[in-house]
């Protein structure tokens, strides 16, 4: 099973820095996304996290649905700039089937490289 094959919802907090310090320590660059708020609809509570290397491999999870995908995208940014991100998802009930948020809602999730 590769790495980004995890049973993602089924990792602590603990696992995900465990995860990316191993990563760091074998010379990887490392971003961790941690949800920082929500409100509605959030498939992840605040402090949720994810962390993700520079080969694209994953633990945690932040959400599902397209947001992770565009938290692993910006992640993928601040391991190359160095500059971290607070990223805002917010959509309507009307939206929210698209986007994952099955009932709307509003969430944010803080990126920052792992030095």
């Amino acid at each position: 099973m590769s790495e980004s094959a995890i049973d993602l919802q089924s990792l602590d907090h603990d696992d995900v820095i465990e995860k990316a310090a191993a990563w760091r320590q074998s010379g990887k660059s490392v971003a961790i996304a941690t949800v920082v708020s929500t409100w509605g609809s959030s498939p992840r509570p605040t402090g949720s996290q994810l962390a993700v290397d520079e080969d694209g491999n994953m633990v945690g999870s932040v959400s599902g649905g397209c947001i992770e995908g565009a938290v692993v995208h910006e992640a993928r940014g601040v391991m190359e700039d160095g500059k971290p991100r607070l990223l805002d998802f917010g959509v309507t009930d009307e939206m929210a089937w698209e986007v994952g948020l099955a009932c709307g809602g509003k969430v944010e999730v803080w990126v920052e490289r792992v030095d």
